[in-house]
């Protein structure tokens, strides 16, 4: 309601909310001094012998009717519903979020504020953190990244060692924080066939398709020629915070020909969302130490 930029609209809400209440007790009123017509039949008829009779209604009934009038108006006088009228004991809905927001914030610090302290690795490997954190993860990230963190289609894997934005516990936290924002350009303008020579470059890289062949030859000269080393090196191994390492068999869009042509040609654009503002430092910390603790058993495999 405190949206309204027009004087109208304000009365306009009351005039139907007092209008609907006030029709309803006519009604009951008018209801209540109509003569006693028990017995009486209306003169509908169904079936030969089916007939609506005109019995008056229940008097418990229309007095529970009354009542519900009086507690309506006695709602919009202590809380929001006229218009911008916020009500006698000033309630909104935005506030008492906070305030139970608040007694939350301060539930948790007084449980797990003394973690902020501590640096990523050990509350990693603390369970009860490591509980927390979980359940965090479940509430904020599975959406994109899945219940089991492995990721999907355009969400990455985050229980392996390769990082786009880095895997060290800083890193992770900065992620979390600020969110990350990544795009490729299209390359539409190199043409179909020079964009299908460098997609098969690029699977060679990985030791996907063979390396020692006329079109690896091709998209290699279209590779170091057209701006892609700019960005993922000489070598295809990537930079962190830049560009994806094209030498592992890690594929955030997936690693297929088609697929491939479809990156190369179109771009890809994709985004996460800050959540240091909404979660606080001390939940930030805490989540991204159970982030960190996802990728601690597979040492054993390559990372960017």
């Amino acid at each position: 309601m405190s949206d309204f930029n027009n004087n109208f609209w304000n009365i306009w809400v009351i005039v139907i909310t007092l209008g609907g209440i006030l029709f309803c007790t006519l009604l009951l009123w008018t209801q209540s001094r109509a003569r006693n017509t028990k017995g009486e039949v209306t003169g509908h008829l169904w079936d030969e012998n089916l007939e609506e009779y005109n019995n008056p209604m229940p008097n418990w009934w229309r007095w529970l009717f009354y009542l519900t009038i009086v507690f309506a108006l006695g709602y919009l006088a202590l809380y929001p519903g006229l218009g911008t009228f916020a009500g006698n004991k000033g309630w909104t809905s935005v506030g008492q979020y906070e305030q139970e927001r608040a007694a939350a914030e301060a539930q948790f610090k007084q449980a797990y504020g003394g973690l902020l302290s501590q640096n990523i690795e050990l509350v990693a490997n603390d369970p009860k953190a490591h509980e927390v954190g979980e359940r965090m993860f479940l509430t904020y990230c599975a959406q994109c990244h899945g219940s089991d963190a492995k990721g999907a289609k355009g969400f990455p894997n985050l229980t392996d060692n390769d990082w786009l934005w880095g895997g060290a516990p800083d890193q992770i936290k900065e992620t979390i924080t600020k969110g990350r924002t990544a795009a490729m350009p299209s390359f539409a303008h190199l043409g179909p066939q020079k964009i299908k020579d460098v997609a098969y470059y690029v699977r060679s890289l990985s030791g996907v398709v063979n390396a020692n062949t006329p079109e690896a030859d091709r998209g290699k000269e279209v590779f170091n020629t057209a701006g892609c080393t700019a960005c993922h090196g000489p070598q295809g191994k990537g930079n962190i915070g830049l560009a994806p390492n094209l030498t592992d068999k890690t594929w955030l869009y997936g690693g297929r020909d088609a697929t491939l042509i479809e990156t190369i040609t179109k771009g890809r654009n994709n985004s996460m969302p800050a959540f240091g503002e909404f979660l606080g430092e001390d939940k930030v910390h805490l989540l991204a130490a159970y982030v960190y603790s996802l990728s601690q058993g597979n040492r054993a495999e390559a990372g960017k």
